[in-house]
């Protein structure tokens, strides 16, 4: 990343990739702002359907952290066309069309490559005011973090495979990482929050550490006032680490 351009080269590019946000953001009016972002990964749960709407929920969340709106998305498919049946990925679609559906939003088109591995994700386009952007920085000292789900899902997809999750624990993981963040968006709406993120791959501590750094304020968690999911706790101590976590070892926030 460091052979690239580092500065803004367009006054109509209000966020780029300075502050590590969720989403690009770029004016094309006085009162309109397009926001652009795209998300892709390899399948976290076995249930093609639920992928497919884990996968979308996860690409529209990036607007709805911006304070934006989704308007239209490309799907991204990377699927390994002569190992998997056709249907496996007509089900993946499904479940994101269904997901952009309920967002308000409308799939356009996309792009697919035959893989070797299954890969699904989504370029999403959402508007928004270009006064009323929400940023990962601007945080202030006073403010108080609000989470609008539980923690845990990194930990809790970790045992998936080996199938150390319950059934109820794997039914929620899933329903809490498909759940879009559309409500929590529209109650922020009103309002004027100092900093806004969406809490993925990089973990609480993760973004925290870039809201933090970014806003040149320092971050107190108190783990016990944070939510997290079911038989979490216990899965980490038997070892059911994502990788992500080492690299997050020796922050300081």
């Amino acid at each position: 990343m460091r052979q690239l351009p580092n500065k803004k080269t367009d006054p109509n590019l209000l966020v780029g990739v300075e502050t590590s946000d969720d989403a690009g953001v770029y004016r094309l009016t006085d009162e309109i702002a397009m926001i652009q972002t795209v998300d892709f990964f390899t399948p976290i749960v076995d249930d093609p359907y639920m992928f497919g709407q884990i996968a979308a929920a996860n690409s529209l969340s990036d607007v709805y952290a911006m304070g934006g709106v989704p308007k239209t998305v490309l799907n991204i498919v990377g699927f390994p066309i002569k190992k998997l049946a056709p249907s496996i990925l007509a089900e993946i679609l499904k479940g994101a069309a269904d997901k952009v559906d309920e967002a308000g939003a409308v799939t356009a088109g996309g792009h697919s490559i035959d893989d070797q591995e299954p890969k699904f994700g989504l370029s999403v386009t959402g508007l928004v005011h270009p006064d009323k952007i929400h940023m990962n920085v601007g945080a202030k000292p006073g403010d108080v973090i609000v989470l609008t789900k539980p923690i845990g899902v990194g930990i809790q997809t970790t045992a998936i495979k080996p199938e150390k999750l319950t059934t109820e624990q794997l039914q929620l993981v899933s329903q809490t990482m498909a759940e879009l963040n559309k409500t929590a968006a529209e109650e922020l709406a009103g309002l004027s929050p100092h900093a806004v993120t969406d809490v993925t791959g990089f973990g609480l501590l993760g973004h925290a550490y870039e809201m933090a750094t970014g806003s040149n304020v320092s971050i107190q968690i108190d783990y016990n006032s944070v939510p997290v999911l079911p038989g979490t706790l216990e899965l980490a101590e038997q070892g059911f680490i994502p990788g992500g976590i080492e690299s997050q070892s020796s922050l300081d926030i």
